[in-house]
Order: C-alpha cells, then structure tokens, then sequence
C-alpha cells in the first residue's frame, strides 16, 4: 500500500486537490471524496453524501485505500465535469448554499442534485418554479407561542403570500411579495427546519416563524418565494441584470444577538434585548422571537455622519455588562452593552461595515422612520 504523502502525491498529480465541490464548499484542498460520483468534498459535506449511500460513497483522499480503477474514474470525472451533469439547468433564483450555510440547505442541496436530478429536467422544478405553491406549515403563535398547523399560499399571480386559519374562508395575513423576506434560522427556532419569514405591516416589520418536518418542504417553500421576488423584481426593475437582482431576493441578517439598552435620555437602566441587524436597520425585541419589534434605529453613512465607537461616554450609569459600544448619529447618540469583549468587537465590525458603505438614493428614505423607539423607553 502506498504511503499517505505518496497517495496525495497521486491526486496532485492528477490535478483533482484543487477542484472545489461543485460551488458548494468553497474549502481548498478537499481531503474527502466520493468515489462513485466522482468528486471532492470537504469533511462536512461528506457526512451529508453519507445520507444518501445508495448514490454516494465517500473515502477519505489520505486514510483510505485507494484502488487504481477508483482512481482512474476520479481522473475522468472530477468536479467541472460533475458539476456540467449535475448542474446543467439551475434556475437563476434557486440558492445555491455554501459552507458557511445551515446544514438544512446544504442537505437539500445534494439532495437535489444527486438523489432527485432536479436540475437535469425542468419539470422536477415545479414545486418552487410553477408561480403557486399550497401547503401546510406549523406556525408559531403571536402570543402563546404554540405552534399550529396553517394553511400557506403562495401565488406570483397576486404578488402575495398569506396563510389561514383553520376553516377560516378569509386569510389571517396577506404578504406583499415586494416586501417578504425569508430566511432559515435553525438555532433560534429550536429546529432544523425553521424559517423565519419577515414582511412590512403597517410600516413595522412583522415576523412569522414556520417549519415543517420534511427538509425538502422547507427548502422547496423558500426557493418558491425567491424565484416569487425574482419575477416581481424582473418586472419592476426591467433594466437590471440577474447579478443585480439575486443579492435582492433573499437576504440574511447581518448579525443577531444579545445587548443591553438605554433610552434616549441616558438616564434610563439598560435592558436586554435581542438585536438583529438587518442591512442598515438595527432593531431589537425583548425576545427573540417576538412578531414585533420594540424598536428600530436606522444606521446610515460615514458620509452622513454616522460613525461607530467603542465604550460608553463619562459617567454613564445603569449597565450590567462592561463593554459598551456608542453609535454617533446625526440626531443623538445609542448607547449599547456587550456581554463580552468578543461580542463588542463582533458588533463593532458589523455596524462599521454598514457605516463604511454608502447609502443608495432609495435607501435615504429609511432615515425617515429609522429611529422609531418602542413605548418602553417612551418615559
């Protein structure tokens, strides 16, 4: 048996190290590999071949033995010639994951390519390309948290997305498409399968929280409302290009998690809350999966007088946690703190590549409404 140094050697040689797994690990010199499909993983994705062994057997490229008729099918297959079989017709709209992604869309990703050779034939996308999409969800209650099975809608035709209540002939919510936004949150909801889906009410964003026990369901549903917004956004912006419109169609937050709070007065005991920052709103709850937020602030440009600085100002009293964090806008100054000195510096690095990045002209209209404050630090 050849030595490991030998046996890498081996791959090197044939040029295989340095393909990366069909655009979804993005990991350099994968050390793992499917010798039935031909091509190279990183240590993570292996695991997920290993669900489907009766299309994906994996090896690892050093530890294992390797015959020479395994190694000549790698040799002829590899990732670029896998990827133009496997990959022939993904649509434009479908998200393509990548390591950093849960593990529910990676899954579901090989999945799809592999096991279901859904971008082999166009009509094996139709649960999320026909333009309507029904089906059941568990959602989580408004305010007892239960979650209880409604019935979702999804139609392009109207633009919207809306639920029902059980028997309820009226929807209990109606979703414009232009303002829905989805995306998978596994550790806040307490499942794999979890979705958080956000969407304007009244000029507040509202959030919905769902899953469903079947991956595939879930996955299909979320691609069906990003190929949904890419339609509408095709429509509303004709000049624009694909590249120009897929950053638009779903988005993740920027980052999420614990603070404490003052009021505007500064006088006010901090309080903890839960923050998400999404693009340039920083709005928090005081849980995390509260439908409504308490507050908002709108966080603009260096250009705008925006700026981010650590530590609190003299004889600012009230806080628990030591590391504090000011944001500087044009009309007054937020006074936060962080439970850690790495949380601080996490924050930090989010809001300043916010500040660092000019606003565009529609995105001036948010400093209008950008600085709503929930009746809790009102007094």
């Amino acid at each position: 048996m050849e030595k490991m140094e030998d046996r890498k050697h081996i791959f090197i040689h044939l040029g295989l190290c340095v393909h990366l797994h069909l655009s979804l690990c993005c990991v350099a010199d994968p050390e793992w590999a499917s010798y039935t499909l031909g091509v190279f993983v990183c240590l993570s994705c292996s695991g997920l071949h290993r669900n489907i062994v009766q299309i994906s057997k994996v090896k690892s490229v050093l530890l294992d033995p390797w015959s020479s008729s395994e190694l000549e099918f790698m040799d002829s297959v590899g990732n670029n010639a896998a990827k133009a079989t496997f990959e022939q017709i993904v649509p434009a709209f479908y998200y393509c994951p990548t390591q950093k992604d849960c593990m529910l869309l990676r899954e579901q990703w090989i999945r799809a390519k592999y096991e279901r050779k859904e971008f082999q034939r166009v009509e094996r996308q139709e649960p999320y390309s026909a333009g309507y999409r029904e089906g059941f969800l568990w959602k989580r209650g408004r305010d007892n948290g239960q979650y209880l099975s409604r019935n979702f809608i999804l139609s392009e035709r109207e633009g919207v997305l809306k639920y029902f209540n059980k028997h309820d002939v009226s929807p209990k919510a109606i979703m414009k498409i232009n303002t829905v936004n989805a995306t998978f949150q596994p550790t806040k909801i307490g499942t794999s399968q979890g979705l958080q889906i956000t969407y304007l009410k009244d000029n507040s964003t509202r959030n919905i929280f769902v899953y469903h026990e079947d991956g595939k369901e879930m996955v299909d549903w979320f691609n069906a409302i990003r190929a949904a917004r890419f339609h509408y956004l095709q429509v509303a912006f004709p000049g624009a290009s694909v590249s120009d419109l897929l950053p638009k169609l779903t988005r993740n937050y920027i980052k999420e998690g614990f603070m404490e709070k003052t009021g505007p007065k500064h006088t006010e005991g901090f309080k903890k809350r839960w923050f998400t920052m999404d693009d340039r709103r920083l709005m928090y709850f005081k849980d995390p999966l509260d439908a409504y937020a308490r507050g908002e602030v709108f966080i603009g440009c260096q250009e705008n007088s925006y700026t981010v600085l650590p530590g609190l100002p003299p004889n600012t009293q009230g806080y628990h946690w030591q590391f504090g964090i000011t944001i500087v806008t044009p009309d007054r100054k937020f006074l936060f703190a962080c439970e850690t000195d790495e949380d601080q510096k996490d924050w930090i690095a989010a809001f300043q590549t916010v500040i660092d990045r000019p606003m565009l002209p529609q995105e001036y209209a948010g400093t209008e409404a950008g600085q709503r404050e929930g009746p809790e630090i009102r007094t």
